[in-house]
């Protein structure tokens, strides 16, 4: 039965999913959990979505070797596979029948794990809302340290460890989405990443341009757009975030947030389109070129825009549009708008 020192540190563990920091809270859950179970070292792994690569967010104890055949090796024995299969994390001194491969049997235990003086140790797998995120690994250099009741309080913070590990549950968190934003972080090569426990947005499954508009934005090397677009038959907010490379997400990327709205100050798409081309320095005959209008026409939704807006002069709308992202940019003219 776990001790209240055990339970205290497990809830302490619980807690850190809570920091938007989480190498620092990685690194501060493995120090928790050497003060409830006997370890000498230990690793938190997570899989870098895109190349399934198993890489390091917070160590302790190991050497930089042994961290290393831990992140690249281990997961090509035999005993990976056991590891990935089994509820409660198996342990190197295990007896039981059903543990599959014998770890001390295994060229990892001769040449890795023995050389580095441990004797013991405990790998579990991590799962985040049904998906396998990474690995913990624990080791001692005590023999027979990690009993069934030692890999059960492994097994109970197992869970936040996940959360911890997992390089896309924190990316909603690191831009301020909301609980109702549909996201997903989108890479330089045009791979889509779904965050867990969110919807893909609409304006990524249905392109009509979104695309060519968020490459764009990506050769800008800015940091946040904001726009509107219609997709769904409605209307979207839209915001991209530079999203930063980091543990378990080798590559740059841009989380695309979005969220349903109606066109601003009872704008119409045809005015939202005048406003955002004026706001690019285009005169009105310029904007009636490039739309197909009469110049007069042009001029009208000016007006009428002005009106719905409040503002007294196209300077002060344009200025508007661009503060509160009262915009529908193309990508010719995305540089423009883009916060840096």
């Amino acid at each position: 039965m776990p001790s209240h020192h055990q339970i205290a540190a497990a809830a302490r563990i619980g807690m850190l999913t809570r920091e938007r920091d989480t190498t620092s809270a990685s690194a501060q859950a493995l120090r928790e959990l050497a003060r409830a179970l006997p370890l000498d070292a230990a690793t938190l792994l997570t899989i870098d979505p895109l190349t399934g690569s198993h890489v390091q967010v917070a160590s302790i104890g190991y050497a930089a070797e042994a961290a290393q055949a831990l992140a690249g090796e281990f997961v090509a024995t035999p005993w990976y596979r056991n590891v990935v299969r089994r509820e409660l994390p198996p342990s190197i001194s295990e007896d039981a029948e059903d543990a599959g491969p014998r770890f001390r049997h295994g060229w990892f235990y001769a040449e890795r794990v023995r050389p580095a003086g441990f004797r013991d140790g405990v790998t579990g797998a991590l799962r985040h809302r049904g998906r396998l995120v990474g690995l913990v690994h624990l080791s001692t250099e005590s023999a027979d340290a990690y009993d069934t009741d030692a890999r059960r309080l492994l097994a109970s913070v197992i869970p936040a460890l996940a959360a911890l590990a997992d390089p896309l549950a924190h990316a909603g968190d690191l831009h301020g989405l909301a609980e109702t934003d549909a996201a997903s972080l989108v890479t330089g090569d045009g791979a889509v990443l779904d965050l867990p426990g969110r919807d893909r947005p609409r304006a990524l499954r249905e392109d009509g341009g979104f695309g060519a508009l968020l490459h764009a934005f990506t050769g800008t090397g800015g940091q946040r757009l904001r726009l509107l677009w219609p997709a769904g038959g409605g209307w979207h907010r839209i915001v991209l975030h530079r999203h930063p490379a980091g543990p378990g997400l080798a590559a740059d990327a841009v989380l695309v947030r979005e969220t349903p709205t109606e066109l601003p100050y009872g704008l119409s798409p045809r005015e939202l389109e005048v406003l955002t081309r004026a706001a690019t320095g285009q005169t009105n005959q310029a904007i009636a070129q490039t739309l197909f209008l009469s110049p007069r026409t042009v001029h009208s939704h000016v007006e009428h825009l002005l009106r719905k807006t409040g503002c007294a002069s196209r300077a002060e709308a344009t200025a508007l549009a661009v503060r509160d992202g009262l915009l529908r940019p193309d990508p010719d003219h995305l540089a423009r708008f883009v916060e840096r």
